[in-house]
């Protein structure tokens, strides 16, 4: 039976179109994706995130424990600080990828794939009992994230007085615990501006009806792949999973190295990557004309082959982008098979759009 999220009803009330996602009844969209995609380019949306796996962290070794489970480094972070980071197996493949938030007392916020919970948290345990750290996952939370150029305002016009100073003062990637407990961060997943709302799960229709009344527009799961695509966010399970790494994912800024005896899961397979040079590579394609790409899609080059990992109609560049898997070095034009079609297509950095601005010619 698929799970539903504390704003299950708000969303039939609104007419939304329900579809099954990672084990949740999700909205798609409520009524018009393309134009819940503009709402966020240009003004605000927000999305219910609340199947989303939220886990916290705690405890003397919490830190070191973090350390040695992820290849980005929550010792570089302050007290209020995000990162984003991948989880790997042995191998440096992806278990999954997360957003971890450091709070005050020691405390962790992790929050991952609601498609990876049940192995995320297998995983977490099974390399846990040897540390002095807790984990509780946080089904009693809900999650709205509020996104695009008037996002802030909108959630900032309805903060009370002493958290609307807390949220004003975040820069991007930081968050803050509020006095109500709600844990707000500068994050998101749409290429805009905006904040991400963890909050008791009671509390989540009625924050969703206020910043509705306010003028942000619902938008659903649609809206939301084609926004983060045009921003070159990855999705796990499409553009990654166990059987590649960051090194083959675009992620290598995610893996830090120094210092030397910092021994993380998966560090040893990816030094032995870096070595020898990763032979595959995550690009952005551009297709001419109006073809769309989809995943799935084989990429032909002269060197060898490839595969769309992600395709999409950008409704703010509009035209067809895709994300794809090739060998690594490929650094011009490919073809895109498309519909039995073989289509041209440029190689572009797998940004296409951030801030609502295009970041290619």
């Amino acid at each position: 039976m698929l799970q539903r999220t504390p704003l299950y009803d708000a969303h039939r009330s609104a007419g939304a179109r329900m579809v099954p996602f990672a084990g949740w009844e999700m909205p798609l969209h409520y009524g018009s994706q393309l134009e819940e995609h503009h709402a966020v380019r240009r003004q605000a949306g927000m999305f219910d995130v609340s199947h989303m796996n939220q886990m916290d962290l705690a405890g003397p070794q919490a830190e070191a424990f973090l350390r040695m489970l992820l290849p980005n480094d929550v010792a570089r972070l302050a007290e209020g600080q995000a990162l984003y980071t991948c989880m790997l197996n042995e191998q440096g493949g992806i278990l999954d990828d997360l957003i971890v938030y450091r709070l005050a007392s020691g405390r962790y916020r992790l929050v991952a794939n609601a498609a990876t919970r049940e192995p995320d948290l297998a995983w977490i345990r099974a390399h846990l009992h040897d540390w002095d750290a807790r984990l509780e996952p946080r089904p009693d939370l809900a999650m709205i994230a509020v996104q695009g150029p008037r996002a802030r305002e909108a959630v900032l016009d309805r903060a009370e007085p002493g958290e609307r100073q807390l949220l004003e003062a975040l820069a991007p990637f930081h968050a803050a615990e509020l006095p109500s407990g709600w844990l707000v961060g500068r994050t998101g997943y749409t290429g805009e501006d905006g904040f991400e709302i963890m909050l008791p799960a009671g509390a989540a229709p009625e924050l969703w009806a206020r910043l509705r009344a306010a003028g942000v527009r619902p938008a659903g799961l649609g809206a939301r792949d084609t926004l983060r695509l045009e921003a070159g966010m990855l999705l796990y399970g499409q553009d990654m999973d166990e059987s590649v790494t960051p090194l083959e994912s675009g992620l290598g800024w995610t893996v830090v190295w120094d210092p030397a005896e910092r021994a993380f899961i998966g560090r040893e397979a990816l030094e032995a990557q870096r070595s020898s040079g990763p032979r595959r590579g995550l690009v952005g394609l551009l297709p001419e004309g109006r073809a769309i790409p989809r995943a799935g899609c084989a990429v032909h080059l002269p060197t060898g082959s490839g595969v769309v990992t992600s395709g999409t109609f950008s409704p703010t560049l509009q035209r067809g982008i895709a994300l794809a898997r090739v060998p690594a070095g490929v650094e011009d034009a490919v073809e895109v098979e498309i519909r039995g079609r073989r289509v041209p297509a440029r190689v572009v950095k797998p940004r296409f759009v951030r801030h609502g601005k295009a970041l290619i010619d």
